[in-house]
This record gives structure tokens, C-alpha cells and sequence, in this order.
């Protein structure tokens, strides 16, 4: 998709904590969609090309730093690392309602706030987003993972736990990325703090959120769910979902892995502003 300068003459809004709040439905026709990246992102994350795009076609959007990332990477406060306080920052972020799009662990939370409050949500965007874990086994086993992938941070520090996790086997497609996307992802990466993705881990972490399986046919917000073929995983998830939502669709993009915005860029665009465009 051709980009233009428009988000120059509508400048990106970013997000950061405040103080916890509940959503109002004010300003109804707002076409700002909120945009909450996966772990280890931040509002950056999302690269110019997206937020030009988005412009270009008339959505420009607002970017959440969520907790434990961006310019909430030095929080201490435990308080500030949970799904109610996610969700409050998502709440104070927008102009409801509106769309709202997250990816991996940002999809997971904007699912839950979807759940929450349905009618804040225009429509939303799911990119490598799973509804959580089924069974109480396995978001114990998955939170004693994270709990002691925390504590590597803490003992090891950012750098080597970014050098193990461009290696695990679901991020293996983007190695065929432009060496400079790939060292701006890396630089992002690095710029988060022990503090922050240790909290990030242990309070927004798969096996800490509820699972909204059983949510998922009451929830009739109009959805697309984005996957990548290379992803296998997520096309699974991604078809069960799509059968589970009343007013659910899946996407799956050609020749991308987990992070399809990253790795196809203009197919995002297209489906994502195509989507918006429907409401």
C-alpha cells in the first residue's frame, strides 16, 4: 500500500500509564484505532510503514506502550503488572468506541477488553493472538515457565534473554527479514529493562490471564483474525476462534510466520485497513 505524509499532518498519538479508569463511550465516530504490540515491542514497534499506512487511509493510530515496554519499561510498581491495569491503559488510550488491534500477548489483552466492555470495541484485530490456556495444568505449568524465565532475566539481564529469544523456533521465518529490519527489532528489544519484562512476564504472561474460550461465542464484535501461513500453531488457533466468534474471520497471510506485521507488511495494511474500513 502507497504511504504518504499524512501522519505528519495527524501526528501518532502514544499512550503511557496513567491513573486506572473504566472506558466511556464519548466521541462516538472516532476512527483512531488503538494498536497494543506483543512482548518485548513498545508503541515503536509497529515501524513507520504501519503507522504512515494507517494515515494514508484515514485511521491514524493511537500506540499503547503497555506495561513493563516503551516508556513504561522502568515501572516497579507489581500493581502496574496485571490485566486489569493493561486494560485500564487501554481504556485511557482511546476515544471509544473504536478498533482495536493487538498482537501476540497486546491481541490476547485486546481480546480481554473486548470481553470486557463489547460495546467500547468497533471492531477488533487479533494478529497471533490465542484466547489463553484451557485447563488450570496448563496455566500453572506455563506460569512456572514464566516464573523462571523471570528470574533468567533478573540473574542474566536483557541482552542474553533477547539473544535466547530471537532463537526460539516460532520467530525462526523472520531470519529471512532485511538485516536492518531485523537490527531495528533487535535494537527495540534491547531498550527494555530486566525490571519490566520480568513483571511483564509474571503478571501478563499466558498462564496468569483467564482463558476466554468459553467467552468467545457471546463475544459479536465483528473480528479479524490474522495469521501466518508459516505459523502452523497460530492457524490452528486461529481457525478455532474464527468458528468459536459469531462475527469472526480468519486471514491467513502467505508467506509470514508469527509476526505478520513484521514480516508482510503491505498484505497487513490491506487487510487490516480493508476491515476498519467495513464499519
Amino acid at each position: 500500500m502507497r504511504t504518504t505524509n499524512a501522519s505528519r499532518r495527524r501526528p501518532v498519538r502514544r499512550a503511557v500509564a496513567g491513573r486506572p479508569s473504566q472506558p466511556e463511550a464519548v466521541k462516538r465516530g472516532t476512527r483512531y484505532p488503538v494498536l497494543l504490540h506483543g512482548f518485548t515491542g513498545s508503541s515503536h514497534a509497529w515501524g513507520r510503514h504501519l503507522v504512515d499506512g494507517l494515515a494514508s487511509a484515514g485511521r491514524p493510530p493511537v500506540l499503547v506502550d503497555l506495561p513493563g515496554h516503551g516508556r513504561n519499561a522502568t515501572e516497579s510498581d507489581t500493581e502496574r503488572f496485571s490485566l486489569d491495569a493493561a486494560l485500564s491503559m487501554v481504556g485511557e488510550a482511546g476515544r471509544w468506541p473504536a478498533g482495536l488491534l493487538g498482537y501476540s500477548m497486546g491481541g490476547r489483552i485486546a481480546l480481554h477488553y473486548a470481553a470486557r466492555f463489547p460495546d467500547a470495541v468497533a471492531r477488533l484485530v487479533l494478529e497471533s493472538a490465542s484466547p489463553g490456556l484451557e485447563s488450570a495444568s496448563e496455566r500453572l505449568r506455563r506460569r512456572e515457565s514464566d516464573a523462571h524465565i523471570a528470574r533468567s532475566i533478573e540473574r542474566d539481564g536483557v541482552e542474553a534473554f533477547v539473544d535466547g529469544w530471537e532463537r526460539l523456533p516460532i520467530f525462526e521465518t523472520q531470519s529471512e527479514l532485511a538485516e536492518g529490519v531485523r537490527a531495528r527489532q533487535r535494537s527495540g528489544r534491547l531498550r527494555n529493562s530486566v525490571a519490566g519484562l520480568a513483571g511483564a512476564l509474571r503478571g501478563l504472561g499466558t498462564g496468569t490471564m483467564p482463558s476466554l474460550w468459553e467467552v468467545l461465542p457471546d463475544l459479536r464484535v465483528p473480528t479479524l483474525i490474522l495469521v501466518g501461513a508459516l505459523d502452523p500453531k497460530f492457524v490452528a488457533i486461529g481457525e478455532r476462534m474464527a468458528a468459536a466468534l459469531p462475527n469472526g474471520r480468519l486471514f491467513v497471510v502467505p508467506g509470514a510466520g508469527h509476526a505478520v506485521h513484521l514480516e508482510r507488511p503491505d498484505a497487513w495494511l490491506e487487510a487490516v485497513v480493508d476491515f476498519l474500513a467495513a464499519s
